[in-house]
């Protein structure tokens, strides 16, 4: 396990439980207290954890990690729910993507696609992202055309959010955005944990000719703080072969083609 899966773990290990010993911690990852005490010195310097003696105790922003900490999290299933999305793509496309590490993966793939990167004006493919990581992984591995919202920079998941991306955003016309959540519901449609983002993914969604979402199993049935559009307004699900068959069926039933990768 390397240190971002292991300070990962450790979080998530504090959300549950609130506070954790070196000696539990040890245990539960299969290392030494000594890596442990490590990576609790360097999470509290990062304001991520309050160090005790002898462990540590959540500081109550772990719901909401900065996207380095994410990364390993459901890995496999993302890269290929992103392989998946990027499948719905096509040559000369206007494509929204938003931030995180599912969208990264969607972006990964397209971005090793040839057929996108034609010098031809009808066949190049335009990426429309307030994420700047995104917007760096499209930039360095394609030849893509990359427009970049305006907006002030989220650190937690490197995306632009507030009203000076909205002034671009309102200006093109997506023909899919595709949309990764914190979570989707068939009630409460999908939403963030992060107002700024909800409100960005909302004007991707008004942009759009077609929405896809984005999700792995752990998002769907959950809730979260800021909505972005309702689930008629989506036409497609991507999620993983883990999702709770009920819930797919539901999703269904809502009218949104699901697929499961």
């Amino acid at each position: 396990m390397d240190r971002y899966a292991r300070w990962n773990s450790l979080l998530e290990l504090l959300t549950d439980t609130g506070r954790v010993t070196v000696e539990e911690a040890a245990e539960r990852l299969d290392v030494s207290q000594a890596t442990i005490r490590r990576d609790f010195d360097q999470l509290a310097q990062q304001q991520m954890i309050t160090r005790t003696r002898g462990g540590a105790v959540a500081n109550g922003v772990s719901y909401d990690l900065p996207l380095r900490y994410k990364t390993a999290k459901h890995s496999e299933e993302k890269q290929r729910i992103g392989a998946a999305a990027a499948a719905l793509v096509s040559p000369g496309m206007v494509v929204g993507l938003n931030g995180g590490t599912t969208t990264t993966e969607v972006a990964r793939a397209l971005a090793v696609r040839p057929d996108l990167a034609s010098g031809a004006d009808d066949a190049q493919l335009t990426v429309v992202t307030n994420a700047l990581n995104i917007a760096n992984e499209l930039l360095v591995r394609s030849r893509m055309k990359i427009v970049v919202t305006g907006g002030v920079v989220r650190p937690q998941s490197f995306e632009l959010v507030g009203p000076l991306g909205g002034g671009i955003l309102r200006e093109v016309t997506l023909d899919v955005a595709l949309l990764g959540v914190d979570a989707l519901d068939v009630t409460l449609g999908a939403a963030a944990h992060h107002e700024g983002e909800a409100a960005m993914n909302s004007l991707m969604v008004a942009r759009a000719k077609r929405v896809v979402i984005i999700a792995d199993a752990s998002k769907l049935g959950g809730h979260a703080f800021a909505r972005i559009c309702s689930v008629d307004r989506i036409e497609t699900l991507v999620t993983d072969s883990s999702a709770n068959p009920d819930l797919i069926e539901g999703f269904r039933h809502a009218g949104l083609t699901v697929i499961v990768a």
